[in-house]
C-alpha cells in the first residue's frame, strides 16, 4: 500500500517515519511543526513535503494523517482537525504515535467519519539518524480500517505489528519505560557507584555493558529465572544488607531504589518469592537497627 501522507508534529519520530515512508514511495503532503524553521528542516530531512506552521486544509489532501506531537498536544490537534475538516475527514485514516495514549483521544475525528488508531514504535529515536526499524515491534490499536493501515505501514517498514487492547496502552508504555528509561537510570547509577571505587568512567561503562549484555543474552536464551544472578538469587541476604549499608552516605534514592528493586526482582524472578521477601526484610530491619546505633551520637 502506498498513498499520500501528511505529518503533524515533525519531531524525532515524525521525521524518521516520514523519511522512511518517503523512501518507500509514499507521497508526503503537509509537514506541520511549531516554527517555520523546524518545519523546513523536517522537510529537508524527509526529502519531501510542504512545510507548514499551522493546521490547514492542505492536510486533508492526504488519505493518511500521522500525528506525532507530544502526548499533551494530541487532543488539541484532533479538535482543530475536526474543526477545519468536518465532513471531509470521512474515509480518512488518522494515526497518532503516542506510546501512552490510545485512539480514544481522537474520538472527535471518529465522530467526523475518520478511522482512528495509534501506531507506536517500540524504539528510541535520537533525532540525528534514523534507527533501524526492521524487526522492531510497533504497538497498534484502534478502528479496523486504521489498524489495517497501520499494519501495512509497519510491515512495509520491516517492523513487527503487534495489536494490543486500547485500554492497556498505559500498561504497555509502562513496560517500555522499565525496559528503556529505567534500565538507563540503573546503568548510570551502577557506573557512578563504580566510579566511587576509583574506576574511570570509561572503564566503568565498558565493564557494566559487558556484564549487562551477557545477562540479557542469558535472558533471551535461557529465560528469566535461569539468567537471574547475584546475591539475592543465591539468598545471601547478608551481602544485600552490606550493599545497603555501603550506600548510606549517598543520596537516599540510591538505597531506596536498590531495596525496591530487590523486592521486585524477588517477586518476578523467584519461585519462592514469599520466603525470600521475608528473609530479605528481616535482613533489612536488622541492618536498619545497626545503622541507627551507628549514628546514635550524631546525625544519620
Amino acid at each position: 500500500m502506498r498513498g499520500a501522507l501528511s505529518i503533524i508534529g515533525a519531531g524525532r519520530v515524525g521525521r524518521a517515519l516520514g523519511r522512511r515512508l518517503q523512501e518507500l514511495g509514499w507521497k508526503i503532503g503537509a509537514v506541520v511543526s511549531r516554527s517555520e524553521g523546524s518545519a523546513r528542516r523536517a522537510v529537508r530531512f524527509i526529502g519531501a513535503g510542504k512545510a507548514q506552521t499551522t493546521l490547514s486544509r492542505d492536510i486533508l489532501a492526504s488519505r493518511v494523517i500521522l500525528i506525532s506531537t507530544p502526548d499533551d498536544v494530541v487532543s488539541k490537534v484532533a479538535g482543530e482537525l475536526a474543526r477545519i475538516g468536518a465532513e471531509e475527514l470521512r474515509g480518512k485514516i488518522v494515526l497518532h504515535t503516542s506510546g501512552a495514549l490510545n485512539s480514544d483521544v481522537l474520538r472527535v475525528l471518529r465522530q467526523c467519519g475518520a478511522s482512528t488508531g495509534s501506531m507506536h514504535p517500540l524504539q528510541s529515536f535520537s533525532g540525528v539518524a534514523i534507527p533501524p526499524l526492521e524487526g522492531k515491534a510497533f504497538a497498534i490499536e484502534g478502528d479496523a480500517a486504521a489498524v489495517r493501515c497501520a499494519r501495512q505501514i509497519v510491515r512495509s517498514l520491516g517492523g513487527l505489528p503487534v495489536q494490543i487492547a486500547g485500554g492497556s496502552k498505559a500498561l504497555y508504555h509502562a513496560a517500555a519505560a522499565f525496559a528503556a528509561g529505567h534500565v538507563l537510570a540503573i546503568e548510570e547509577t551502577s557506573a557512578r557507584l563504580l566510579m566511587l571505587t576509583g574506576m574511570k568512567r570509561g572503564e566503568a561503562v565498558r565493564a557494566l555493558l559487558q556484564l549487562t549484555r551477557q545477562v540479557l543474552e542469558n535472558f533471551e536464551r535461557l529465560g528469566a529465572r535461569a539468567a537471574w544472578t547475584g546475591p539475592l538469587a543465591r539468598g545471601d541476604h547478608g551481602v544485600v544488607a552490606a550493599h545497603l549499608s555501603a550506600m548510606q552516605p549517598l543520596p537516599r534514592e540510591f538505597s531506596t531504589a536498590y531495596a525496591a528493586l530487590n523486592d521486585l526482582a524477588t517477586l518476578v524472578l523467584s519461585a519462592d518469592s514469599a520466603r525470600i521477601l521475608t528473609g530479605l526484610h528481616e535482613g533489612s530491619r536488622n541492618k536498619s537497627s545497626r545503622v541507627k546505633l551507628h549514628y546514635a551520637g550524631g546525625k544519620a
